[in-house]
């Protein structure tokens, strides 16, 4: 999939682990995991949104697209 989620690096740029993460979006760690490693087909709005707002990041921080 040419989309790229850098979420570990902005994990580790703000200092948070990823059930903290969990814990303050709501969802689960597992579901948290799928997304971190690009299993994820599709992500909620809502999600990022809460993700971002965890982080004060931006959703380009986090999705990267690439040509293949």
């Amino acid at each position: 999939m040419p989309i790229n989620i850098n979420l570990d690096v902005v994990l580790a740029q703000k200092g948070m682990k990823s059930n903290e993460l969990a814990d303050i979006v709501g969802i689960t760690t597992a579901n948290l995991s799928i997304l971190k490693t690009g299993k994820a087909k599709a992500v909620r709005f809502s999600t990022l949104e809460a993700i971002c707002e965890a982080l004060d990041c931006q959703p380009g921080d986090i999705l990267k697209y690439r040509k293949e």
